[in-house]
């Protein structure tokens, strides 16, 4: 697993001014992982109207549930798309789900005092399943104005970038994604990185050509085979392909002025999840949790 620490730089700019000692229990969650198709179409869980009741909840401040109403009671719901690591991959076993964002996940059900269960999903087409397959997305989702327009989001949680992956015997500099022109590149598809460059592609500032992938596993993958020049994709996941394979992926390009932030995707009407999830985030910052789970999944392999 991934331990030693990265430039504390590199750290710093992932988190907010997370400060303190860690706390990264999971005993009363649930790593329970259950499968929904891509298209949120089978009939929801039934949604009672009894309020979720937070139990054997932490000896930290206690966070009000009492508006909160889950899908399955007693039991926070998530969507993820698992194979999009380090956010969220399976152990060697193949069933047991984990990441950053798994960690984060468990760690909010201890603050709220609510069992975790991961529901599986295709991430084209993940938010439609927001309130009627689980309550929240959790899944390394950038926040952004356009799905502002149909969600909420809880406050961000780490820093992203867009960043550029090649091989090491990649002999061209790559200076923006502009040199990006006549490259074959890959992205996972309906992701922020696939926006953005065909927006550069459909604007005319460069000519290359697109592979749209169902998984970001693929796009390396077939940057591994010689297939494509480059990926394109989230500065984090690229941090946690070299620091498990630095000998086989070099980050030729980062783009630090345009930064994104990764929140909790919460139905529209779901103010008072979000407001309950906001309370467990500020708790987990102030007792250092993201710090430590930079460095974890982050950090350069042994």
């Amino acid at each position: 697993m991934k331990k030693k620490i990265l430039v504390f730089g590199v750290i710093l700019a992932m988190v907010f001014s997370f400060t303190g000692c860690s706390s990264n229990k999971t005993d009363e969650t649930s790593n329970e992982v259950t499968d929904t198709p891509t298209e949120a179409t089978d009939t929801p869980a039934e949604v009672t109207d009894v309020p979720a009741q937070a139990t054997d909840a932490p000896a930290s401040t206690a966070i009000d549930l009492s508006a909160v109403k889950l899908i399955n009671d007693g039991t926070l719901t998530i969507g993820v798309e698992i194979g999009y690591p380090p956010f969220e991959d399976y152990a060697e076993d193949g069933t047991t789900p984990i990441g950053y964002d798994v960690d984060f996940a468990n760690a909010l059900g201890e603050k709220l005092g609510l069992k975790v269960n991961f529901v599986n999903t295709a991430w084209d087409g993940i938010f439609q399943g927001i309130d009627t397959n689980y309550d929240c997305v959790i899944s390394a989702v950038t926040i952004n104005e356009k799905r502002k327009q149909t969600m909420i989001f809880s406050d961000p949680y780490i820093n992203n970038y867009q960043a550029i992956v090649v091989r090491p015997d990649y002999e061209k500099k790559i200076t923006g994604f502009a040199d990006l022109d006549g490259l074959s590149i890959a992205v996972q598809k309906e992701t922020t990185s696939d926006q953005l460059m065909s927006d550069y592609v459909d604007t005319g500032s460069i000519k290359c050509t697109i592979a749209q992938n169902e998984k970001v596993t693929t796009c390396f993958t077939q940057l591994d085979n010689g297939e494509i020049d480059a990926v394109v994709v989230d500065s984090t996941v690229a941090d946690g392909y070299l620091a498990t394979s630095p000998d086989k992926y070099v980050k030729a390009f980062q783009d630090n002025e345009e930064p994104e932030q990764f929140g909790v995707a919460i139905g529209k009407q779901n103010t008072a999840l979000q407001a309950a999830l906001n309370a467990a985030i500020a708790q987990l910052t102030e007792e250092g949790f993201f710090e430590e789970n930079v460095a974890h999944w982050f950090g350069a392999a042994e």
